[in-house]
């Protein structure tokens, strides 16, 4: 999925237009990379949480089971 495809999601389902999603959009993802550069996790309720690795990459903790994984 693309930005534009996300931002028009978020506007249906918020009711604002597609750029004040796009806007919204942009803010979120530049607070989370802010987040990281100072070392902090970033989380996304309902995906999980951004940390960045040991070899310097943003890597994913996803939340709850795992697909293709059992449920404990």
């Amino acid at each position: 999925m693309k930005k534009p495809d996300i931002a028009r999601r978020m506007a249906r389902r918020s009711g604002e237009t597609t750029s004040e999603a796009a806007d919204r959009l942009d803010r979120l993802v530049h607070d989370l990379l802010q987040d990281l550069r100072h070392g902090k996790e970033a989380r996304l309720p309902g995906l999980g949480r951004f940390q960045i690795s040991r070899d310097g990459r943003i890597v994913l903790e996803p939340e709850g089971p795992q697909r293709g994984k059992p449920r404990a």
